[in-house]
């Protein structure tokens, strides 16, 4: 019997792995969003893709750590001022370095409620463009600066936040909230590891 060495295709469960922690609302709705993201860029000539990869996977890092561990999942509320969580949260230690996951222009950088907030229009992504925010952060960047993916906007903050040591990562669209990891391409969300498994029939080489 011969073995055939098959990388697992990307999809929700293997964001769940990248992740970790991810929460069950939070990869449950990463299609449903994935469908949003592709309304919202209708006419555009644009497939929109499985499992968090959608038309606008533009990220080219997370914006804090390698891959982070998602505390909370984004869980969108039923009506606009119902209960949700319109983000994520990433683990991320107070000091931590915040990045841009693709490149685009500051469109706020400052204080909300006590908390530092950063965000960040990308470039390509249509009108009105998608629009990244991050919280809390102690902002390196101001409004109207140009800033490339990777690039640092701040670091993260301990204090003010609704979560201990965690990064608030948000997308919108206008004034509409959407999936951040639906950003993330398949190589960013998939860290899965490589699996062996049988081919019945081949023969072995000789």
């Amino acid at each position: 019997m011969a073995l055939l060495l098959t990388v697992l295709p990307p999809g929700a469960p293997s964001a769940a792995r990248a992740t970790g922690t991810a929460s069950t609302a939070g990869t449950a709705s990463r299609a449903s969003t994935a469908a949003t993201v592709t309304g919202a860029g209708a006419g555009r000539g644009r497939g929109a893709g499985v499992g968090g990869a959608s038309e606008w996977a533009v990220a080219r890092n997370w914006p804090v750590g390698t891959r982070p561990a998602v505390l909370r999942g984004w869980d969108p509320p039923a009506t606009p001022y119902g209960p949700g969580h319109r983000g994520v949260d990433l683990a991320a230690a107070d000091g931590a370095p915040v990045r841009a996951v693709a490149a685009g222009r500051v469109s706020f950088a400052g204080r909300v409620a006590g908390r530092g907030v950063v965000s960040v229009e990308l470039a390509g992504t249509g009108e009105p463009p998608l629009r990244t925010t991050y919280e809390p952060v102690r902002a390196a960047v101001h409004k109207g600066d140009r800033v490339a993916a990777g690039q640092v906007l701040g670091t993260a903050e301990a204090a003010g936040s609704h979560c201990t040591a965690c990064l608030h990562w948000g997308l919108l669209r206008g004034d509409t909230y959407l999936d951040p990891l639906t950003l993330l391409p398949p190589w960013l969300l998939n860290s899965g590891p490589s699996r062996l498994l049988p081919v019945l029939g081949v023969p072995l080489p000789r």
